[in-house]
């Protein structure tokens, strides 16, 4: 049966990780240390982000993560009570006006999904960030209309590495798992495509290499200018 869904991680597969996260998550940390290095260096250590670099390392527990995991860890690191409602709103908020700010893409994701729209492909995005911010992302950069849903972890499916939004997005669409691809660069994303039974494509265009993810993956490419090829070697 021939692939017909493509499904899109976000972060390290069309929008660059490095440039949108960096810049974000130094911005983040500078505001809520208020000055404080020992703050900021703690908030640095939890999230795994080189303060002297102003990068994510890429061993950083926030790889292919998201807020949720992040918010309860930050708030006792300041202070407050893990689940803390205020501190999260703000936290979320600060994260979304940062990334939104930051956010850049990987090459031209716009011109390879327009000729995978014209192949007959139907796209998505599923995403460990919020659906909120996804869409305000691709938004900016002018990449939302090519998608049929974007699909955050709070969109009511779970996340990644389950499969609940893989199967959300299939359920919705009438797709069955041999047509339906997830492409991503991280091991959640390997994991939550075995989970949902589709197959999984990973890029190298995020923090992984082909030797990490190869073992997880059906096919490895460099990045998303090579999946059109690819698809059409494969059907």
């Amino acid at each position: 049966m021939p692939l017909r869904a493509l499904l899109f991680d976000k972060d390290g597969t069309f929008l660059d990780f490095a440039k949108t996260w960096n810049t974000a998550t130094g911005a983040v940390i500078a505001t809520l240390a208020e000055g404080d290095s020992i703050v900021a260096g703690r908030l640095a250590e939890i999230v795994g982000y080189d303060l002297d670099a102003g990068s994510l390392i890429p061993t950083s527990p926030f790889v292919g993560s998201s807020v949720a995991d992040l918010s309860p860890l930050w708030a006792v690191a300041l202070g407050l009570p893990a689940e803390d409602a205020g501190f999260d709103a703000r936290l979320r908020g600060l994260l979304h006006e940062a990334t939104l700010h930051a956010a850049a893409p990987i090459g031209a994701p716009g011109l390879i999904f327009e000729s995978l729209k014209a192949e007959g492909y139907e796209l998505g995005v599923i995403t460990n960030d919020s659906e909120t911010g996804a869409r305000a992302q691709c938004e900016r950069l002018g990449l939302a209309h090519w998608f049929e849903a974007i699909i955050g972890y709070d969109s009511g499916h779970g996340r990644k590495p389950e499969a609940g939004q893989i199967v959300a997005y299939m359920e919705r669409f009438g797709h069955k798992p041999e047509e339906t691809v997830l492409i991503g660069d991280t091991l959640h994303d390997m994991h939550a495509a075995r989970a949902a039974g589709v197959m999984g494509i990973a890029v190298e265009s995020g923090l992984l290499s082909a030797d990490s993810l190869g073992p997880h993956a059906d096919h490895v490419i460099s990045d998303i200018s090579y999946l059109p090829d690819l698809l059409k070697a494969i059907n």
